[in-house]
């Protein structure tokens, strides 16, 4: 597991310990990447939001592509060691917050993320559920992109949002969504 682009390319990452987590492909985070980059442009100064971190991989490829900070929400202890260990490695502590929760357990947002990333265990709905919650929270801002990543099994659609586009890869389902103008 490496980080693919920007200021960080080529730097490996460490994965959690065990079989709790389930870290993102490098194929599948380089579709992802891809898939907003075309519709962004860039990450320059980007708020990000990291739920069900895992090792961190996604939001840190978000600030090696130099968005300005992520926030990264993760609860097992396995994970969370080896995303403290990552950002220590990358020296991106100043541009990181590290919150040691469950993703539900969120209460109102102080500023709106303009990227979401979400890795949600596998045919669980937990992405379906943060998106509901996390949107009556004010977490997303208008203008905001929200990736889900869900088994192949897996829709997600959610009251308040509309989906961009769906795009499989591998064993892994790519929602990208966006907030509708009542729920941003």
């Amino acid at each position: 597991m490496r980080i693919i682009s920007g200021e960080w390319r080529s730097r490996p990452l460490v994965a959690p310990k065990g079989d709790t987590t389930r870290p993102t492909a490098d194929r599948t985070r380089e579709t992802l990447f891809s898939m907003l980059t075309s519709r962004l442009g860039s990450f320059d100064d980007l708020r990000v939001l990291d739920l069900f971190a895992g090792s961190g991989a996604l939001g840190l490829e978000a600030l090696s592509r130099g968005a300005a900070h992520c926030t990264f929400v993760e609860q097992d202890h396995l994970a969370l060691d080896a995303l403290e260990k990552n950002i220590a490695k990358l020296g991106g502590k100043d541009r990181c917050d590290v919150r040691k929760s469950s993703v539900l357990s969120m209460g109102s947002a102080l500023r709106p993320a303009d990227i979401v990333l979400m890795d949600p265990p596998y045919l669980s709905g937990a992405g379906s559920v943060a998106l509901d919650k996390l949107g009556r929270f004010g977490w997303f801002a208008p203008s905001a992109w929200i990736s889900v990543e869900t088994s192949i099994k897996e829709d997600v659609e959610v009251k308040g949002f509309t989906v961009d586009t769906v795009r499989n890869v591998g064993k892994a389902r790519i929602t990208l969504l966006r907030p509708d103008h009542d729920q941003a």
